[in-house]
């Protein structure tokens, strides 16, 4: 019976010892795996094309606050090509555009267009129909209004919440081509 004690205490020893070893090993090994990561600038800048603007600007509604939350998503996520995020932030934005059909229609072919040229062309659209809206509803900030001579032959406008030239239009083919075409300030 005693060496059965014994066996039984060695046994629970080993597994204990095993148990141990594990959970040493698992820890040291995911020490190992921790890295750090440092960006380039250049990663950094492509970081930056990609990360919405800071918006300051304040509207008398808390609606057109949000139209112009996702319009300016919609805007980024062309400038960066994103057909899919065009689609994802423009549905966004026809789901609260109920009370301005014209746009809300504009703004569901847009969520449904799977072609980025085509997005860019019914965003020149519902800029060009969301201009008054936004202008007439500010109450703090600055909206630019942009202008690219080249955009579709015959030049477009769209709106921005910086005066920084980020083409919707043409994306990294020809991000900085446009000039500040009038500044609304409230």
């Amino acid at each position: 019976m005693n060496s059965k004690y014994i066996t039984m205490r060695n046994i629970t020893k080993v597994i204990l010892g095993v148990v141990f070893s594990i959970t040493l090993f698992s820890c040291v090994e995911s020490k190992k795996k921790q890295s750090v990561e440092v960006d380039t600038p250049a990663e950094v800048k492509k970081e930056q094309a990609q990360t919405a603007d800071v918006v300051d600007q304040k509207f008398i509604d808390g609606m057109t606050g949000t139209l112009w939350h996702y319009y300016n998503q919609v805007r980024l996520a062309l400038i960066n090509s994103d057909a899919k995020g065009v689609q994802i932030a423009s549905g966004n934005l026809a789901e609260n555009l109920d009370k301005k059909p014209d746009l809300q229609e504009i703004a569901q072919n847009l969520a449904t267009s799977e072609n980025i040229e085509e997005q860019r062309k019914l965003f020149a659209e519902f800029s060009n129909g969301a201009e008054s809206m936004f202008k007439e509803t500010l109450s703090k900030g600055t909206i630019y209004k942009l202008y690219c001579p080249m955009a579709f032959n015959e030049g477009a406008y769209w709106l921005s919440s910086e005066k920084e030239i980020k083409n919707p239009y043409f994306g990294d083919k020809m991000l900085n081509c446009g000039t500040v075409d009038e500044t609304i300030e409230k």
